[in-house]
């Protein structure tokens, strides 16, 4: 069918008092909003299914929930895997998040599929800590993660704690298309299935296992720590209230303020309209109980509470934002200095990083001796890695990705911003009370390691038009438009289209430069955007800054020859 002919089968199939019927008939006229919710049909990406929350193929919608669900349910039940351990369920704090839940529970239990269902939203890391806990064979959480209001997703986890990637993704894949989205999807009502047995309701007991968790990541003696350093905490209206403040206080912090105005969950972000903690506008509430409470320190979760954003004090009565690279590199040093420290730091460890995650963490590794890999971008690549890297005789050391995400430990396989906020607090702690601050241990950093820089951009194209032109910026680069630039001399170029040496194929470009920069570019899995990386070392910060901008406006320009 083509695009109309979709719209008027959901027109004639939808009941006539169906709230997403009356959403459809309010754009009868808008061809260019028909066609962008019809022109295509929402799929698995990065994480799993993600987009706006409308009527239509590529919106996310019961429909499209119920039958991405009942396709899942048909792969484990038609896979040969055994699926006694049941799906957990967890959501956040969005719009339809919970009544998607239930509606995957219904579906799932209509399938004869146990299900664990969680009573109200939780944190990303909590939903992959009980996959793993409760033995399950997948997981999966209804999230958007840190996209606008008007989004939601669904993201699919496997038993190890995982998301889904490789042959079983593409196996959902294959039995999700072969539904029709007003099929029968065997919906059992929940009160049923709790009568049957077929769902069962967590709480409180895993709340506590998985504090329990994160508690034992601590590295050091709460007598080597500061614990009334002033912290400011904002979990930016989403999951990451409750389990951060909790792990604040078993930990002893004294000072750990978080902002009123986020704490409660909110699905349309009043306070920040965009909660995406990668974007320091997102810290301006943060800031202003920062500077009342006399905090150096400001954390902030998203949504989901699997990202971890930091921002320092200047000094100068600011404060300075830290992007993904330059935290993921504090946490690997104080990690590293502090099992170093207490004789646990394994002879094999393994660090992950993606391929457009700067090379800063890398450098602090491999002064540590631990070996760094490299995978595809989001941490179904990260994290999937894990399994291979242990049968070679590796200990997992840590991931982590320039996108403020990492996961400090095996146990939970996604990111992980609960357990991340404890560590960065730790290590500040420990070095205030060695009369120090994050900002003094960085800039020690830099001068042993050199002054690394690193810039990221991103082009949001919506649309079927939008989506036709990043394909056409990709193409343009991989036929040579880089070669037309005076500004950036290319060392070599690696095109991951097919693939490149363990790394499976992507549409992706990575340049290194002769001047030991790289730049990387990449559509986005989740997202109508395309994405741009930079990375510099240079042996002074102003050096690098410079190179960065210069890098940055040549990639601009060339861009903007491509229609």
């Amino acid at each position: 069918m083509n695009i109309m002919e979709l719209y008027e089968n959901w027109l004639e199939k939808l009941p006539k008092e169906d709230a997403l019927r009356a959403e459809l008939l309010n754009i009868k006229d808008d061809i260019k909003e028909i066609t962008d919710r019809f022109y295509t049909g929402i799929v698995f990406g990065t994480a799993g299914l993600r987009g706006k929350c409308a009527a239509g193929t590529n919106r996310m919608n019961r429909l499209t929930v119920g039958r991405a669900t009942k396709g899942i349910a048909d792969y484990l039940l038609s896979s040969g895997e055994d699926v006694s351990g049941g799906v957990v369920i967890a959501y956040d704090c969005r719009h339809y998040s919970k009544e998607f839940s239930e509606l995957a529970a219904s579906i799932l239990a209509g399938s004869g599929i146990k299900v664990y269902l969680f009573p109200s939203l939780r944190p990303t890391p909590e939903l992959s800590f009980a996959i793993t806990e409760l033995g399950c064979t997948a997981g999966i959480n209804m999230t958007a993660s840190h996209n606008p209001k008007e989004y939601n997703g669904y993201k699919v986890y496997h038993k190890d704690g995982a998301q889904i990637s490789g042959e079983i993704s593409a196996g959902m894949l294959r039995e999700i298309q072969k539904l029709d989205f007003f099929d029968d999807f065997g919906i059992m009502p929940l009160e049923e299935a709790e009568e049957k047995g077929l769902v069962t309701w967590l709480g409180e007991d895993m709340d506590e296992k998985f504090m329990q968790y994160v508690l034992s990541n601590s590295k050091r003696d709460r007598s080597e720590l500061d614990l009334t350093i002033p912290v400011v905490y904002t979990p930016l209206n989403g999951a990451g209230s409750i389990p951060v403040m909790d792990m604040a206080e078993r930990m002893g912090f004294t000072a750990f303020h978080i902002v009123p105005e986020q704490k409660d969950p909110d699905p349309d972000f009043t306070t920040v309209p965009y909660p995406n903690p990668e974007n320091p506008k997102a810290f301006a509430l943060a800031e202003k109980l920062a500077k009342e409470t006399g905090a150096g320190l400001i954390i902030a979760t998203d949504p989901d509470s699997d990202r971890m954003a930091v921002e320092i004090s200047d000094g100068k009565g600011g404060f300075t934002f830290l992007n993904g690279n330059v935290t993921g590199a504090l946490i690997i040093d104080y990690l590293a200095e502090s099992e170093k420290a207490n004789g646990t730091l394994p002879h094999k460890s393994a660090m992950i990083k993606s391929i457009v995650t700067g090379d800063f963490g890398r450098a602090i590794c491999e002064s540590h001796g631990i070996e760094v890999f490299e995978t595809l971008t989001g941490f179904k690549n990260i994290c999937g890695k894990i399994p291979e890297l242990e049968e070679r005789g590796y200990s997992y050391f840590f991931g982590y990705e320039e996108s403020i995400g990492c996961a400090p430990n095996a146990k939970v396989r996604d990111k992980d911003g609960i357990t991340a906020a404890m560590l960065i607090t730790e290590a500040a702690a420990y070095l205030k009370k060695q009369g120090k601050s994050l900002k003094n241990r960085l800039e020690e950093l830099y001068k042993i390691h050199g002054y690394f820089a690193e810039g990221h951009f991103s082009l949001v194209l919506e649309g079927k038009e939008g989506r036709e032109r990043i394909l056409r910026i990709m193409d343009a680069f991989r036929a040579g438009l880089i070669k037309q630039s005076t500004v950036l001399d290319t060392a070599q170029t690696i095109d991951y289209i097919n693939g490149f040496g363990d790394i499976p194929p992507q549409n992706a470009l990575k340049y290194l430069l002769s001047d030991n920069a790289w730049i990387a570019m990449r559509p986005s899995g989740t997202e109508p955007k395309i994405k741009f990386y930079t990375d510099v070392r240079t042996d002074s910060a102003e050096t690098s800054a410079e190179r960065v901008k210069l890098i940055t406006q040549e990639l601009e320009r060339l861009i903007d020859t491509v229609e």
